[in-house]
């Protein structure tokens, strides 16, 4: 066997066993729509809290009809992009022949989960003692360690996308009173760049 031939058998095996460790079929796109989505949210916020009477510059309150309204924004990003990641990432399966529901996915979303129900409960631990200049801060970092932690299970590419999420939740820290900049920055405008590059590198 020539050695070209053997580089090529070597290669094969090696994608094979890619394919069967790690969950492929998640979709750029996805990740484009989620970062639009994040945009349009953050652009509301900013509109309910910067351009009102509540805000004081870095210590600001907010009203308990304002905080609703911040976290249905929140709740609604977070639907859309939900349901807009599992509808293209089923669609991408299809495409491939793949079954979306496997133990590779399985141990994906169990290593995600970890760290965003705790972010989750942090954050909620916030709302509860009025800590609201670390929200955005806490959901970028605790998102970032549920990439990093998922990234054994899927592209590489996520545990840099990771790592970006917690930079920008520790810059948020360091500029209080930036929160929702730092927030578009990191569910907007990183989740447009990661899904693009996502997109062509892998031809989705």
């Amino acid at each position: 066997m020539e050695e070209k031939d053997i580089y090529t058998e070597l290669s094969s095996i090696r994608n094979l066993m890619e394919r069967s460790t790690k969950f492929i079929s998640l979709s750029g796109l996805s990740g484009i729509l989620a970062g639009i989505y994040a945009l349009i949210g953050a652009f509301m916020a900013y509109k309910l809290v910067y351009q009102s009477p509540e805000y004081l510059g870095n210590s600001f309150t907010v009203s308990h009809t304002t905080l609703v309204q911040l976290l249905l924004i929140a709740l609604g990003v977070l639907i859309f992009s939900i349901c807009t990641g599992i509808w293209l990432t089923m669609r991408q399966a299809e495409k491939k022949g793949k079954n979306p529901w496997n133990p590779v996915s399985r141990r994906l979303i169990h290593n995600m989960a970890i760290p965003l129900l705790t972010g989750g409960m942090f954050i909620l631990i916030l709302l509860y003692k009025g800590q609201f200049g670390i929200l955005a801060s806490a959901s970028l970092i605790f998102y970032g360690l549920a990439l990093i932690s998922a990234s054994h299970y899927t592209f590489s590419d996520i545990k840099w996308l990771g790592i970006c999420e917690i930079v920008l939740g520790l810059l948020a820290v360091t500029f209080q009173g930036y929160g929702i900049l730092f927030w578009a920055l990191g569910f907007g405008v990183l989740h447009i760049l990661y899904g693009s590059i996502m997109h062509f590198k892998y031809k989705q």
